[in-house]
This record gives structure tokens, sequence and C-alpha cells, in this order.
């Protein structure tokens, strides 16, 4: 049975300019938190650490240090859910001038949102997380920034590919870093950072209304000038300045520090003990946390030499072997979610890309037979897709978090079931909307569709790095994102050789995700109440 630890008060500290403070009593009851993962499933020694990091980082609360991290983190969100929605809003009026056939340029960007996954998804439990952290949002804000100026189609599909190295990072990375500094109680604030996700989505689509409806060449203009179609460009440029941006307040304001999970899985337990020290002057609180408390709980596991395992095995974990891979298949039940958590995410990732990368094409072309396929029209109907998302990030916190639902499912039922609901809903909106026989009606289901994928993804996005441990959490992240990634890659091929005129792409889609739904009632783990480690 897993063992329990006890979390020290949460203290309140005052608002000093110094980030540091007398701690106050504290005002909030003790919590109890229960490790996620059975006794075995993990290195024992640096279970016995991640236990005692848990309950140092539970006694330091929730503070200025981690609401800064929900900020800077779901900077990771936003880059994710803009540039690759970006390749679906720039290209009708893209094909327009450059006259290529529309599918590879998202084939270009996909390949580039794969090589990132791996690169940085693996790359963080070696190196660390905090320059792949900042170093992914930077690459896509100045290849984003310089894509806006591509003279022709090979250069704006390879712009395109070494911007997707940076997005492809943020996400497995990002999750990373969150869950590594956040206590135990506050778990379901991953979830919510999905809002960044939907507010994404929201802020790309109302700047490419104006700009794409106001500085576009005609639809179906046999001669198309730069001059006259700068549009794209304009939206280019602001979405890549605008990430930029969100980079320098990264680097230049916030002091990330290294994960002290990460520094612990290398065996550095005084630089872990410092960073904690660190982040609890930074909120105005104290931590009692010391080098020997991480020496007596590896001491513990096996005797008087623990010590020197803990040295051997976990130092030859952070160099690139397979370790980190063979840690998410320890046991059985670590394998099998592990498995089934990559099945699921290359599902929805083909399932997604197909919808997303088509969706503004779905639009313009039901409502060319509508009578309203206009630019303004169609990228309106965007910004309202995007206002719809919002709530369901909202509600997907709040229902992780609830008895009998959690992350996997509601009135407790089964492993996955409000996952499952979540996916089966949403793939019934996308087949719902190809019976639409008006503009307003082809709006409305896919509405239904945005607000139940938001829910789907927000519960999507915190369970998958919550139940790998946070000495292998990057490769895990890297390994579900390369999924989604190398299907997003075979959506675009699928797309060459379906007939874009009709809802095949969309047919497919509510397929998958409902498929996938029935899928995530095999995930093993419920992290609601329970601390990763």
């Amino acid at each position: 049975m897993s063992e329990k630890f006890v979390g020290s008060p949460d203290l309140e500290a005052a608002d000093h300019k110094d980030g540091a403070s007398t701690p106050t009593e504290s005002k909030t009851p003790k919590v109890d938190i229960i490790d996620l993962f059975e006794d075995g499933a993990v290195d024992p020694v640096y279970q016995a650490k991640a236990r005692v990091l848990n309950a140092a980082i539970q006694e330091i609360g929730m503070g200025r240090y981690q609401w800064w991290l929900f900020a800077v983190s779901g900077f990771g969100w936003f880059a994710d859910s803009v540039w690759p929605l970006l390749g679906g809003l720039i290209l009708s009026p893209v094909v327009n001038e450059f006259h290529f056939n529309g599918p590879f340029l998202s084939l270009a960007l996909n390949i580039g949102l794969f090589v990132g996954a791996v690169f940085w998804g693996l790359g963080c439990d070696i190196w660390g997380r905090r320059w792949s952290f900042n170093i992914t949002l930077f690459l896509a804000g100045a290849f984003g920034l310089a894509a806006g100026g591509s003279p022709d189609f090979l250069t704006l599909a390879s712009l395109l590919a070494v911007l997707g190295v940076g997005v492809g990072g943020n996400l497995p990375v990002d999750s990373a870093v969150f869950l590594d500094f956040v206590p135990g109680s506050h778990q379901y604030l991953l979830t919510i950072l999905s809002i960044w996700w939907s507010v994404g989505q929201l802020v790309a689509s109302f700047i490419a209304w104006p700009l794409i409806a106001n500085f576009s060449c005609a639809q179906g203009s046999t001669t198309c000038t730069r001059a006259d179609n700068m549009g794209w460009r304009y939206l280019l440029f602001t979405l890549g300045g605008m990430t930029l941006l969100l980079w320098a307040i990264r680097f230049f304001v916030f002091p990330l520090y290294e994960s002290p999970r990460f520094l612990v899985g290398r065996g550095l337990d005084a630089e872990a003990v410092n960073v904690l020290h660190r982040i609890a002057q930074y909120n105005g609180r104290t931590s009692s946390l010391t080098v020997n408390d991480l020496d007596a709980a590896g001491m513990s596991v096996e005797g008087a030499d623990a010590g020197k395992r803990e040295r051997q095995v976990l130092s030859r974990s952070s160099v690139f072997t397979m370790d980190h891979i063979k840690g998410l298949f320890a046991t059985p039940k670590l394998a099998w979610s592990t498995s089934m958590l990559i099945f699921l995410w290359g599902i929805i990732g083909l399932a997604s890309t197909l919808y997303n990368s088509f969706l503004p094409y779905l639009l313009a072309s039901r409502g060319a037979q509508f009578g309203d396929s206009s630019y303004y029209t169609t990228y309106r109907n965007q910004v309202i897709l995007g206002v719809i998302g919002v709530p369901g990030a909202f509600l997907a916190g709040w229902a992780v978090e609830q008895p009998y639902i959690g992350r996997k499912g509601t009135l407790a039922l089964s492993a996955g079931e409000y996952l499952v609901l979540c996916t089966r809903l949403t793939g019934v909106f996308l087949f719902a909307s190809t019976t639409a026989r008006s503009s307003n009606a082809l709006l409305g289901w896919n509405c239904g569709y945005a607000f139940h994928s938001n829910i789907m993804y927000g519960v999507l996005y915190a369970i998958s790095p919550e139940v790998f441990p946070a000495k292998d959490r990057g490769t895990g992240n890297g390994l579900t994102a390369t999924a989604t990634r190398v299907f997003g890659i075979l959506a675009p091929v699928i797309a060459l050789y379906a007939n874009l005129e009709t809802a095949v792409p969309v047919y497919v889609s509510g397929a998958l995700i409902i498929g996938a739904g029935l899928i995530a009632l095999l995930l093993p783990y419920e992290p609601r109440g329970k601390a990763s480690i």
C-alpha cells in the first residue's frame, strides 16, 4: 500500500517587494496526500525522496511563485494552440497566392512538431527543464515572425517546420515544469491551464478575422499578388511578435529554477533543497527541508548502502540511455498506463489535426453552398468557436476535483468515464456538423464540438503528466506528444487523397474521437487526491 504523508500547514504570506516575509498562522487545514503510484512502480530510493519533496512543496504551499508559474507555463499552452491552428487560418489566402496543394502546409508544420516533441520531451529529462522551457517559446516566436516575410511556399513551409520544432516541445516541457513545483493539493490547476489553450484559439481567430478579411485577395481570383494579399503576413507578424513578448516575460521577468525533482533524480540533493528554500523565500514563507531529510529517506529504503545505490542508479538515469523509457514500463500497471496514453494521444492527434487543419475550409465550402462564404463570415465564425471553447477549461478544472468524477470518470463507474463522456460528445458533435443545412446550423454544431473538445483536452493534458514519475516525466510527455505528432503528420497525407469538398475529414475525426473515448476506459490510474512523484 502506498505511504501517506501529511503536508505542513499552508502559510499565508504578506506581500513584500523583496518576496520574503515572516510566515503567519495557517488558515487552511492540513491535507493528506497519497502517492499516485504503488510501491515498486518507481525506483524505491527516488520514491522515498520524492515523498519528502512532496511534503516540502506542500509545506511551502501555493504561493506567488506557483501563480507566476501558472501564467508563464500557460504561455506554452497558448503557443501550442495558436501555431498549429495557424496552418488552417492562413491556408486559403496562402493557396490563393502561391498555388500549391493545401495539405502540404500542414504536413510541413506537423513534421516540425514531431521533431520538437521527440527532442525537447526526451531532452528535458537529460539536461534539465530550465533551458528547454525558455528555448522552445523563443523558437516559435522568432521563426513565426520570420515566416511572415516568406516570398514563396517553400520558404514558408521551411520556416513553419522550424517553428514547429519549438512549439512541439512546449507542452511536454511546460506541463512537467508546472507539475514539478505545484503542491499535490493543487495539481488540478494543470487541467485549468488549458484555459490558455482556449485563449490562444480565441486570440488567433480574433486577430485573423479583420486581417484576413480586409487584406486578402478576393476568393477565387486568378491572380493574387503579395501587395494585395498581406493579411496572412500581418497575422504571422502579430502572432510572432506576441510569442516573443511572452518569451521575454518568461526569460527576463520570471526567475525559473531547475526542477527539484529533476535534481534529486540526478543525485543533486543539496541543489534541490536550495531551490525549495529559494521558492519559499519568494513566496514569503519558510521551508524546514534539509539535505539530511533526503539522505535519511534514501537510507531508510535499503539500509546503510542505500546512499551508494542511489548515486549509481539515479545518476545513471540522467544521461542519454533507455533508462527513462524503461522507467515508464517498470511494472505491468505502469506499462499499461503508458501504452494506453500513447495510443490515446495518437488517435486524438490524428482526429484533431484533420479537423482543426481543415475546419476553415469546411466552413468556407459549406458556406458557399449557403451563399455566405466570405472571409469575413468564415473568420467571424472562428472567433465564435474560440469564445465557446473558453468555459470548457473551467468546467474541466471543476470536474476533475469532484468526488465520484475525478480525472477519469463520472459517478465513479469505471476508469476513464469522464474522458469517455467528453470524447463521445465531441465525436457526436463532429458527426452532427455534417448534417447542417444552413450556415448557422453548421456553426452551432461546431460550437458544441469546441466546448466539449476543450473539456476533453483539459483532462487529457492533466492526466498524462500526472501519471508519469517526475524523473521520467519529460520522456513520458515526449512519447505521448510524439504519438500525436506522428498521427498529425498522417492527417494531411490522408487529406491529400481525400475529397476535401466533402465531409470526409469530419467523419474520420468523429469516428476516431468516439473510439478514443472507449480506449480511455482502459486507463488504470486516477490522480484525483493523489500526489504525483
